[in-house]
Parts: C-alpha cells; sequence; structure tokens
C-alpha cells in the first residue's frame, strides 16, 4: 500500500498526529507484507500477481463479464483478455455464456480450485493461525472498531484509484 503516504508533521509529533503517521507506516508495511504474501502464492501456483487479484475478484465477485472485470482490476481489457487467457489455461477459471445475454461471456471460477489457494494462505503459511491469534486478543468492540476502519480504508483505497483512474 505505498499509497498512504504521510503529508507532513516532525518527526517528534506526539498524540494524534504521530498516531496518524503510526497508523500510515503500519497499512505501508501491511501492503508489502501482503505483497509478498501474494508473490509467494502466486509463485507455487504459477500465477502473476495481476493474475491472482483477477482470480480473487472473480471468486468473490463472479461470474463477471471480462469488461466488469477489467473496470474492478483497473485493467485495460487487452490486459484482461491475455489475464483470462493463462487462468483458463491453468485451469483456474471457466468461460461461458451470460444467462442475460447469451450473447455476452461471462467468467467463473472453476468448481474445488479455490481450495488450493486457501490451504497456501491460510494453512501452509499460516496465516489463518496468526490472524486467529491476533483476533482473539480483542474483544468484540475491538474487532468491530478494526473492521469499521479496514473497510473505510480499503473504500478509500478504491475511491483513490477510481479519480486517478478517471484522471
Amino acid at each position: 500500500m505505498h499509497a498512504v503516504l504521510d503529508d507532513g508533521g516532525g518527526a517528534g509529533a506526539a498524540g494524534a498526529a504521530g498516531l496518524n503517521r503510526a497508523v500510515k507506516e503500519s497499512l505501508r508495511d501491511l501492503g508489502a507484507q501482503l505483497s509478498l504474501l501474494n508473490h509467494s502464492v502466486g509463485t507455487r501456483l504459477d500465477l502473476k500477481a495481476a493474475d491472482l487479484e483477477c482470480l480473487d475478484l472473480i471468486t468473490r465477485h463472479g461470474p463477471l463479464s471480462p469488461s466488469a472485470l477489467a473496470r474492478r482490476a483497473g485493467l485495460h481489457p487487452a490486459t484482461m483478455t491475455g489475464i483470462l487467457d493463462r487462468l483458463e489455461h491453468g485451469g483456474w477459471i471457466e468461460r461461458g455464456r451470460d444467462p442475460a445475454d447469451r450473447r455476452g461471456v461471462v467468467v467463473q471460477a472453476t468448481r474445488g480450485r479455490a481450495a488450493e489457494i486457501l490451504r497456501l494462505y491460510l494453512i501452509d503459511s499460516g496465516m489463518n493461525t496468526a490472524l486467529d491469534q491476533i483476533c482473539a486478543e480483542y474483544d468484540d468492540t475491538g474487532l468491530q472498531l478494526l473492521a469499521g476502519f479496514l473497510h473505510r480504508t480499503a473504500d478509500a483505497a478504491r475511491t483513490a484509484a477510481e479519480k486517478l483512474t478517471a484522471s
């Protein structure tokens, strides 16, 4: 999450400004570490970062048309064609006719393949156990606060990306 940058203030600033910077720095570190985890998972599965991201979007929001997927991923449609070709060749997705418009195409994740990815992220890497241990340190109120913060941060990143894409 390279985009979460500190926009000023002294290095020794205390209080809210210092905590604000600490949160932003933690988000940058989280983004870098998740990127490394994604790279490791992608390497194991012979998937590029963009392939893995698109597969995640298809799994969470599919079936999707290639153009809708390109918009969600912020990618050019020509780039999306290559990604979908690789994912289909690897047996990760299937293309089919759009039930709402038989002339259109939708892509969906191949049944059963998601378990391979989940195993790497959640079990083999130890991430699931680590997250369970971290969450166990918070009560319901704390977890609600964290979930809300992360959701709002994701929304802010989405809005920022859309703003940059539009300009």
